[in-house]
């Protein structure tokens, strides 16, 4: 394999995947083939790649959650490293980011790191500590002279052996609470903490947990500064038809070949890619973003929630918003795509009543009751921004009403609408009324959809009209203006909660 040193640019590993996924979205390619069923569970956890998220695997054993985790790895390319390097350092990353041994390394031979190699698994029980997370002392190093404070003298363990790459932190609830803290700032601030060696190295990983629900035995309380860093995602068993199809793939065999030597396949070409090729090229109106906001501050004041979400979460809720659009090959965001990104964001980071949950009921049963309260607060978000909207136009609303059910009722014709007509005038107001403090923190897409949609590409331009439509839709059925439209089906509208 030839490799160019001068074309090769560094890429954090999250990059990585997140540039990966999107390609074999975009070629109609399943990114996780290994994994059978279980596909809002698949979904979510593209989502949280393409958000530069943690996924945070919950279920009972033996659903194959290792198994995800391990066909992320399968996506990474091959990449460079210093020859020897036990941590992976990669040639022209600069020289506080390389271990102390490599920093002496003038010009370093190097060698190639696969996907398969790029991956390193903790498991948790209550006796893993430090020194399987982190490391241990060198002993012989030091009994031939090494300083014991010197970080020559340490030997890295799982996060540094899975430098560059994915660390798996299987059962993370059966690791004692105060151990779990050391994974804080590899999630908050990229970097491990040695205070003995008065040491702070970076790290480059994509951090995966894995665990089973709370009430299983040797499960301790996860601190809520690590648990509000990862995206929580419930994974159960699969339906009847995949689970017997598992069976055949995965039943014992005795396989002829088993001693021939065999070819390893090829190794992948690495990665030439900056930063314009991970840009995201969707945008998310004003109203979407307004939603995404209200929400989680309601879930702070929401009867039905003990603990409301945390800033984290509105910020994660945009981000999974603009994935779930990217997932779906879409330009511009809409209602649907909010509530994905409100489901996975705030999931693990609200508490509901505890009497809101049956006794009996697992947990993919208590998730899909936390995502339907969030639903249910999502509908008063939906409510408020949309009576905003109303309120401001100079229109009627029934008239808006009934031009509005043609058009859903049609399926079609937004790209076409007579300049002056009701819903022309209320889109038109939309564009404009967004919040000024925010303004210059929009993408160009964005922007250009708010100023002026010329030169925007007409298909971009009909999403950008029909997540406007939508929300005037919903504004005219949570104030009671209409009671239903013609072919509702055509358009989101958060459930409300059974009384």
């Amino acid at each position: 394999m030839e490799f160019d040193l001068e074309k090769y640019q560094p890429m954090p590993v999250r990059y990585e995947l997140r540039y990966v996924m999107l390609k074999k979205l975009g070629e109609g390619e399943d990114p996780l083939p290994d994994v059978h069923g279980r596909e809002e569970t698949k979904r979510d956890v593209i989502r949280a790649v393409l958000s530069n998220s943690h996924p945070y695997l919950v279920s009972r054993e033996g659903t194959g959650k290792t198994r995800l985790a391990e066909s992320l790895a399968k996506l990474l390319p091959p990449v460079p490293k210093i020859k020897g390097c036990p941590y992976n350092c990669d040639p022209k990353w600069p020289e506080d980011w390389k271990c102390p041994s490599c920093r002496d390394e003038e010009d370093p031979e190097i060698e190639f790191i696969s996907g398969k190699e790029r991956y390193s698994r903790i498991q948790g029980n209550e006796y893993t500590n430090e020194a399987k997370i982190l490391g241990v002392k060198d002993i012989q190093a030091i009994v031939q002279g090494g300083s014991p404070t010197d970080p020559r003298t340490f030997i890295g363990t799982g996060v540094l052996r899975g430098n560059r790459g994915i660390v798996v932190v299987d059962e993370l609830p059966a690791i004692p609470t105060k151990v779990q803290v050391l994974f804080h700032p590899m999630l908050q601030e990229d970097k491990i903490i040695l205070e003995e060696y008065a040491w702070e190295r970076p790290v480059d990983l994509f951090f995966i947990a894995t665990g089973n629900p709370t009430g299983f035995a040797h499960v301790n309380r996860i601190p809520e500064p690590l648990l509000d860093r990862l995206e929580m995602i419930p994974m159960g068993l699969p339906d009847e038809v995949v689970e017997r199809e598992i069976m055949y793939r995965e039943r014992f065999r005795v396989y002829e070949d088993f001693f021939v030597e065999r070819e390893e396949p090829p190794m992948q070409e690495p990665l030439y890619i900056g930063p314009m090729a991970l840009r995201r090229r969707i945008a998310a109106p004003w109203w979407i973003v307004e939603v995404i906001a209200k929400t989680t501050r309601y879930t702070r004041d929401c009867p039905n929630i003990d603990r409301g979400a945390s800033i984290r979460g509105s910020i994660k809720a945009l981000d999974h918003t603009y994935s779930t659009t990217e997932m779906r090959g879409g330009r511009v965001s809409n209602l649907s795509d909010t509530v994905r990104g409100l489901d996975l964001a705030l999931r693990g980071r609200v508490r509901i009543r505890a009497d809101l949950i049956g006794f009996d009921e697992g947990v993919g049963d208590a998730m899909a009751k936390t995502n339907e309260v969030v639903e249910d607060v999502m509908w008063y978000a939906v409510r408020d921004v949309g009576e905003r909207i109303l309120a401001g136009l100079d229109v009627s609303d029934r008239a808006l009403a009934k031009e509005i059910d043609g058009l859903i009722s049609t399926g079609g014709g937004i790209g076409d609408l007579e300049v002056g007509s009701a819903v022309s005038e209320a889109l038109d107001w939309m564009d404009d009324a967004g919040p000024a403090e925010a303004q210059h923190l929009v993408n160009n897409l964005e922007d250009q959809l708010r100023e002026c949609t010329e030169g925007v590409d007409p298909d971009t331009v009909s999403e950008y009209r029909l997540s406007g439509l939508e929300l005037l839709a919903n504004a005219l059925l949570a104030t009671g203006t209409v009671s239903s439209f013609s072919d509702q089906s055509q358009i989101f509208v958060p459930k409300r909660m059974e009384e």
